[in-house]
C-alpha cells in the first residue's frame, strides 16, 4: 500500500466565500480525525482571496477514498459545490 498525496488549489466563487471560510475549520477538524489521515492543510492564498491552497496525505487509497466520500456528503461538500478544483493526486 502506498501513501496518497493530493495537492493543488480551489477557487471559490465570491458569493460562496463566506460560507466556505465558515465551514473550513470544522471540515479540517473532521478530516484530521479520520483514520488514515496523515496531513491535511487548506490555507487561504495571500495573493488571491478566492484561492485556497490544498495539501493532503493519506496512508493509502482506501483512506483517501473514505475521506472523499465523507467530504462529498458533508456540509463542506454542500458549501463547496460550485468551487473549481485544481488537484494533482500522486501515489
Amino acid at each position: 500500500m502506498s501513501k496518497v498525496i493530493l495537492k493543488g488549489y480551489i477557487i471559490v466563487p465570491h458569493e460562496d466565500l463566506s460560507a466556505v471560510e465558515q465551514a473550513l475549520p470544522t471540515h479540517t477538524q473532521l478530516t484530521v480525525e479520520e483514520e488514515g489521515c496523515l496531513t491535511f492543510q487548506v490555507t487561504k492564498n495571500d495573493g488571491d482571496p478566492n484561492r485556497f491552497d490544498v495539501y493532503e496525505e493519506f496512508v493509502d487509497r482506501a483512506a483517501f477514498n473514505a475521506h472523499q466520500i465523507r467530504a462529498k456528503n458533508s456540509h463542506w461538500g454542500k458549501v463547496t459545490h460550485n468551487v473549481e478544483r485544481h488537484y494533482e493526486i500522486c501515489e
